[in-house]
């Protein structure tokens, strides 16, 4: 049961970001950001050096910096970004 329910997590984790980001300004320094750290989180993820729970956590954190962006509000989304980045460790 565990394992479906983190499955689910996960699917609604990207659901929520790609959703976010269907709406990003390109070119924006926020978009550029946000799509190289899931870039970088994506890749750990499916390599297993990201274990599921904070691959979802993550992208809930990174949903929250799109719409931010998606909004206009690049240095919100920005700080949201690096927030994130430091709390798992990233440094994108």
């Amino acid at each position: 049961m565990r394992a479906w329910r983190m499955a689910l997590g996960i699917t609604l984790a990207v659901v929520g970001a790609v959703k976010a980001q269907d709406s990003l300004p390109p070119g924006a320094p926020c978009t550029e950001r946000l799509d190289r750290y899931q870039a970088v989180v994506g890749a750990d993820h499916r390599t297993g050096n990201v274990n599921d729970s904070v691959y979802v956590e993550i992208e809930h954190e990174l949903s929250r910096a799109a719409a931010a962006c998606a909004a206009g509000h690049d240095g919100e989304a920005l700080s949201l970004i690096r927030q994130s980045e430091v709390r798992h460790g990233y440094h994108t």
